[in-house]
């Protein structure tokens, strides 16, 4: 699949790898429909291309939502090639433990509001747009579309207060290669990424000094990773037909320590 005069639907794409992978496929042709609840990064987006990429207002778990968006994409651009799902949220909560001072059980409401962000988001934006991937023309490689989700290495070595995290990341993880058997016959190639410790806007919060110490965990680089390098493996992913079904981690050889 190549990025020139495609249309790629990114979520989470007004900040952090979102954001650095729109750029970079805007940069190489693309066309870009951005999902985020962000309306002031999206819209700052919107302006700065103003011809190439639209910004529309979605939470990820809403059906109405992502349908909508889907049909602007379709409206604008006419069809949809790429899907890179990269919204989410990381709470850090024990499953017991202490939650703005109080100790007690790891909230539900907390725990479930992860899961339908990070992995019914993902469901639901795949399911959606693949259905509308479906009527597209295949290429001379029978492809119809790619999607690309945002796994995590908290899938397989979740730290200690990940417990809801790591769920919904493994959830993504295990969803990747059965959904990829089931567009197979449309041409739809389905890949995941893990990545590592990377400089997104969680952390980009923390201080100096803790970011340069997470660093430093990393084998090699040791580093935080960039945004970009996360867009330049969604980039090689769209290029390369033969990766399906599979995750692929970008962590430098990091394996998470408990905490």
């Amino acid at each position: 699949m190549q990025l020139q005069d495609s249309t790629a639907i990114i979520t989470g794409g007004a900040s952090g790898l979102g954001e650095a992978t729109a750029r970079l496929f805007l940069g190489q042709g693309a066309n870009v429909v951005v999902l985020d609840l962000n309306e002031v990064a999206g819209e700052k987006l919107e302006r700065e291309f103003p011809v190439r990429l639209k910004f529309v207002k979605t939470d990820v778990s809403s059906e109405p939502d992502v349908q909508r968006a889907v049909d602007e994409a379709i409206l604008t651009f006419q069809s949809i090639q790429i899907v890179i799902n990269c919204a989410g949220i990381a709470p850090a909560r024990k499953i017991v433990g202490k939650t703005d001072g109080i100790y007690g059980p790891h909230s539900l409401e907390d725990f479930e509001k992860t899961i339908r962000v990070n992995l019914v988001g993902t469901f639901n934006v795949m399911r959606l747009a693949a259905f509308a991937m479906e009527k597209n023309m295949p290429n001379d490689e029978g492809e119809r579309g790619v999607i690309i989700n945002t796994a995590s290495v908290a899938a397989y070595d979740g730290q200690m207060g990940q417990v809801a995290y790591a769920a919904s990341k493994g959830g993504i993880v295990s969803m990747t290669l059965p959904v990829a058997r089931d567009l197979a016959k449309s041409g739809i190639r389905v890949m995941a990424i893990a990545p590592g410790l990377f400089e997104t806007p969680l952390m980009l919060g923390l201080p100096e000094e803790a970011r340069l110490s997470l660093g430093q965990q990393v084998p090699f680089p040791s580093r935080l990773g960039r945004p970009s390098e996360y867009a330049l493996l969604a980039k090689s992913i769209v290029e390369n037909p033969m990766l399906n079904g599979e995750v692929i981690r970008l962590d430098g050889a990091i394996r998470m320590a408990p905490r």
